[in-house]
């Protein structure tokens, strides 16, 4: 848990730093919107080859080398004297941030198959978790006024410090396997059969994260203009969005340990259809806090089932996690960065509120394809 945790604090530390670049290189909205392109791009170039790479070393090893990378490239992101310059470091850290999440995820699938019950929503719950906590540090050092390098350092040095000395309790991929001689090879291909199954998680968890980019990038922007809040109210959609992740992902592992991962999903589809429908429909101050924190709820472990699957799928056919997890979370992790301009697009031609209403087409889509792509007879064991 101490990757993804760590993972959500960088996260979210730089990110409170946007501003502060901003101001620094002067940049206008189109200028800044290309900085976070960056980050999205490295991470997106860089997926192939870090399934690969992960299969090659092993998810544990992956995990502590690439959160120590992570910690040193957004370290280094408020120190850069120029603008290109930035650039590069963003995509760097982007690409460090995502080879981290690969790894972590397929760690997840390795503690699943090595002790036969569900962790990883909890996993992405810690990630939750670790953004909450990396903005109130952030927070609190910027109302102390300390300086804002000290701050990222400070940080960094910390999250390094957590990942190296929780490193021993990481497991080989040997685990998760019955006899160790079943470990797989880094030189696995995946049967065509099976890397399209990979690529259909792939387009589904697309779709779920332009829904959840949605939310990060648009909610603070509805209850301001559509629901009309003012003050602390203007921040509270994003606030309750993320409450709803964090509860409905660490409660999501009980959940799977008892029911089925279609079911999950099936349920979980409908609440985030009810709970986006409710903000929506009745576009009030409460009734919005109400309904983003039900999509919250009902996003939140759509994603980890999903990611769950294909590192399973990829360990079952004698490869390694990583690799189904690159198949599927490169395509995934489009949605996070396709998402939000798709809503704005939308948003500026017609209706905040429609394109929200749009993109919940795909979270129909995800039930809909649900009992063919995901298992609805209850298994004890994964």
């Amino acid at each position: 848990m101490s990757v993804l945790f760590v993972n959500g604090v960088i996260y979210a530390s730089w990110g409170t730093h946007v501003p502060t670049i901003k101001d620094k290189f002067d940049l206008s909205d189109a200028r800044l919107s290309l900085s976070m392109l960056a980050v999205a791009l490295g991470g997106i170039l860089i997926m192939a080859w870090a399934g690969r790479y992960i299969a090659r070393v092993g998810s544990a090893s992956a995990s502590v080398k690439s959160a120590v990378l992570m910690s040193a490239a957004a370290f280094g992101i408020l120190l850069v004297p120029q603008y290109a310059l930035l650039l590069f470091w963003l995509a760097l850290y982007g690409s460090m941030s995502a080879v981290n999440d690969v790894a972590a995820n397929s760690q997840g699938a390795v503690i699943e198959a090595a002790f036969k019950r569900p962790v990883i929503g909890s996993l992405h719950g810690s990630f939750s978790l670790g953004g909450m906590c990396g903005a109130l540090v952030s927070s609190g050092w910027q109302a102390m006024a300390w300086p804002n390098e000290w701050h990222l350092a400070v940080v960094c040095a910390c999250c390094a410090a957590l990942v190296l000395s929780t490193s021993r309790w990481l497991l080989p991929e040997a685990s998760a396997h019955a006899h160790p001689d079943e470990a797989p090879a880094s030189g696995h291909v995946l049967p065509p059969s099976l890397k399209r199954k990979l690529v259909v998680l792939g387009c589904l968890a697309f779709l779920a994260l332009i829904v959840e980019g949605a939310m990060y990038d648009w909610t603070a922007v509805y209850m301001r203009e559509v629901a009309l809040a003012s003050g602390g109210f203007v921040s509270a959609g994003y606030a309750a969005f993320s409450v709803g992740m964090a509860a409905g992902r660490f409660s999501g592992d009980p959940v799977r340990a008892h029911f089925s991962e279609g079911a999950l999903v099936l349920a979980s589809c409908a609440l985030c259809i009810a709970g986006l429908g409710l903000a929506l429909l009745l576009p009030g101050v409460w009734t919005a806090l109400a309904g983003f924190l039900l999509c919250g709820l009902g996003t939140a472990n759509i994603i980890p089932v999903m990611f769950s699957s294909a590192g399973r799928m990829a360990l079952a056919s004698g490869g390694s996690a990583s690799t189904g997890l690159a198949v599927t979370t490169r395509l995934a992790y489009m949605g996070l960065l396709i998402g939000p301009v798709i809503v704005g697009f939308i948003a500026q031609r017609f209706d905040l509120r429609i394109a929200l209403a749009l993109s919940l087409l795909g979270v129909v889509a995800i039930a809909a394809s649900s009992r063919k792509v995901f298992n609805f007879h209850h298994q004890a064991t994964h």
